[in-house]
Order: C-alpha cells, then structure tokens, then sequence
C-alpha cells in the first residue's frame, strides 16, 4: 500500500496596508484626478496582487473635493498621511498604498521624506502604478536615482501646471475677462466672466449722490447705508473703511498693495516655519 504525504503549504502572507489619497485644486483643475479615480486605482491593484496578497485596512484622504491639500507641504502638514504613520507604527499595517508618487508628494525633498519616515518605521510602500519602492541599497545606486528622477518629473509637472494657470489668468485679465479673486463692488462673474451687478451698482451710485450732493463724510454715508438696509458685497453691514475703497480709487490701490504685502509676509513666513521643521527632523 503506498501512502502519499499531503504536504502542508503556508498560507501567501497578507500586507495590510493603507490607502492614501491626497488631491490639490491646482491638479485636479488639469488632470481631472480626483479621489473616487484614485482609490479604484489603489483598489484594483490591490485585487490583482496574490503574492503577497494584499488587504487595505484602512483609508486616509488629504484634501477633499472643494479644498486640495498641496503636494509640496510637509508630512506633519498632511493628516491624512499622518493618520497612515500612525497606523504602521502602531502596528496596524505594514505599509501604505497610493495611487503614485506624485499623490505622496509633487516635490522630491517631500517625497524622499515621506519614504524615510515609513521605511524608518518599518513599514514598506507601494504605488498602483509601480508597486513596491525599495528602501535605498548601496549595491544598487540606479534604484535610488529612479525613483528621485521620477520625483523630479512630478516636481516639473506641478511648476508647469502652476506657470499653465498663471500664464492663462494674466492673459484673461489682459483680455479684460475674469481672471481670479473676488470681483470688485458693482461686478459678478457670470459662466467665468465678468459682468455689471445693477443692484450694487445702484447701491455705489446712491453713496456717491450723498457725498456730492449733500455732502456726507464717509462715516455718515456707512450709518445711512446700514439704516437703510443695503447691504455690502458679502451681505453684511458697511464699515467706513470698505465705503472709502468703494468711493476711491486710491483708497483701493492702497488696499491691494496692503493685501499683495500681506500675502508675501504669510509666503515668506510659512517659507521660514517650513525650513524650520525641515531642519529639526535632521
């Protein structure tokens, strides 16, 4: 009698990982890759792998459908990124999946960050479009440079959609067409133009009347028209300052640069909190 042996297989191993999504307005604009297309991405490679097998536990999102989480911002910048790190090192996944670098990071100091964290921790990474990115080997320098080149190519990607955007507001604006912002007092934007709003238009003639005709100051015609019930450009109440921009066009240049100073101070001093993080995670 001869008697087989069935031999006992080990079962594939299973990864548990975490999905991460991330969009950005500026990319969604051009490439139409939203979340639902990045996590059937993630999903149907997941599906097709079998050694090892693959199993999400768990899904994060940076950004959502109105407001875009950029590429280029730190890790501790990204709770959605955040929230995986935790999981790994937790020991509630091994590692984590997107779509592609460039939903990790659009910038290749980020992204090379980002993959040092994780791999520190122990956890591995994998994209739908490439699978697993190895950590860094000595004896194998070309994986390293494949994969930065990789993330210098997402990083020209993002500046060319940043110079397409800018580039095509400065010449609509130049057009005389609606380029960006909110629109000035006595304007709305109607299918992407500029066009006359008659009510507010109304409303800055009948200032105008009271301070040639009768004489008011600015902070007269602010009471009259908060008693009278007309209503400012977001629907609230006038303030004399928001009357003495609608009243004069010096007083509107003097705001814009007061706005363009302001936004360069907040540029600048993101820019100084951001080397500052860079340079206490060395």
């Amino acid at each position: 009698m001869c008697i087989v042996m069935a031999m006992a297989t080990p079962r594939n191993p299973v990864l548990q990982l975490v999905l991460v999504r991330r969009v950005s307005t500026a990319g969604q604009a051009v490439d139409g890759y939203g979340l639902p297309a990045q996590e059937a991405d993630c999903r149907r490679w997941a599906k097709a792998q079998t050694a090892p097998r693959i199993r999400i536990v768990h899904m994060v999102t940076d950004g959502d459908g109105k407001g875009g989480k950029s590429g280029t911002t730190l890790l501790d910048e990204r709770p959605g990124l955040m929230e995986a790190v935790e999981w790994i090192a937790e020991g509630q996944a091994d590692g984590i999946l997107a779509p592609n670098l460039d939903r990790l990071a659009r910038e290749l100091t980020v992204q090379e960050a980002v993959l040092s964290y994780v791999w520190a921790l122990g956890g591995r990474v994998f994209t739908a479009d490439h699978g697993e990115h190895l950590e860094d080997d000595a004896s194998d320098p070309m994986r390293t440079a494949m994969r930065q080149m990789r993330g210098v190519f997402h990083q020209l990607d993002r500046g060319l959609i940043i110079k397409r955007l800018t580039e095509g507001r400065s010449a609509k604006g130049e057009r005389g067409g609606y380029a960006y912002g909110a629109p000035r007092f006595g304007q709305r934007v109607e299918e992407g133009e500029l066009t006359d709003d008659e009510r507010e238009n109304a409303i800055a003639e009948q200032m105008e009347r009271w301070r040639d005709e009768e004489g008011l100051s600015i902070r007269a015609i602010c009471a009259r028209a908060n008693e009278k019930g007309l209503r400012s450009k977001r629907g609230g109440k006038w303030h004399p300052t928001t009357v003495q921009r609608l009243l004069s066009p010096e007083a509107r240049e003097r705001a814009r640069r007061q706005s363009a100073r302001a936004r360069a101070e907040r540029k600048e001093q993101q820019r100084r909190e951001r080397a500052a993080r860079l340079l206490a995670q060395r």
